[in-house]
């Protein structure tokens, strides 16, 4: 009997983390804004990255993040993005689930929002050095900063709402394996 369970609840976390990843890649290319100088786009996933992170923990929101955003980079033809995206995102989503407080019901808290701050940043951070390699400079990588930051900040904002309405939903503490 336990081993049953024990197959139930892998299989329940592998179900969960595909769906993760799954949400982090369609909300990547839903909506993109192409930007010229960096050669990538602005777009909703960073909110899902902090979704997977906050709500799920480091593991999950590594996985979702990096190969969710990696999936996106590939399908819409950012194929020179992957393999930095994966890096990128995948600890991005560690970091958060790292500083995060998964154990508090409210979603806005000091380590909540210190995880946003830190996920935004290195977004942010982890870009301009992928873009400085990629490109040979990094003053040209630095005209990614700012649509980066809006990306980031904005992915922040956008969690906010959807997370606080998770964590209100009864089914929702049943389905977050640690």
């Amino acid at each position: 009997m336990m081993n049953r369970q024990l197959q139930s609840n892998k299989i329940q976390d592998l179900t969960i983390l595909g769906l993760l990843i799954a949400l982090v890649a369609v909300s990547t290319m839903l909506i993109k804004i192409p930007v010229v100088s960096t050669e990538g786009y602005i777009h909703l996933g960073d909110s899902m990255i902090f979704l997977a992170s906050i709500m799920f923990g480091k593991k999950k929101g590594a996985i979702a993040g990096g190969l969710g955003s990696a999936m996106a980079d590939l399908l819409l033809g950012y194929t020179h993005w992957i393999l930095p995206t994966l890096i990128i995102k995948g600890l991005m989503g560690y970091g958060i689930g790292a500083i995060s407080d998964q154990e508090n019901d409210n979603i806005i808290n000091f380590r909540n929002s210190g995880a946003l701050v830190f996920g935004a940043s290195w977004m942010v951070f982890g870009y301009f050095i992928a873009g400085g390699i990629m490109k040979g400079s990094f003053v040209v990588s630095a005209t990614s900063i700012p649509a980066n930051l809006v990306q980031g900040f904005v992915g922040a904002l956008l969690f906010i709402p959807i997370g606080i309405a998770l964590k209100k939903t009864k089914y929702f503490k049943q389905y977050v394996l640690k």
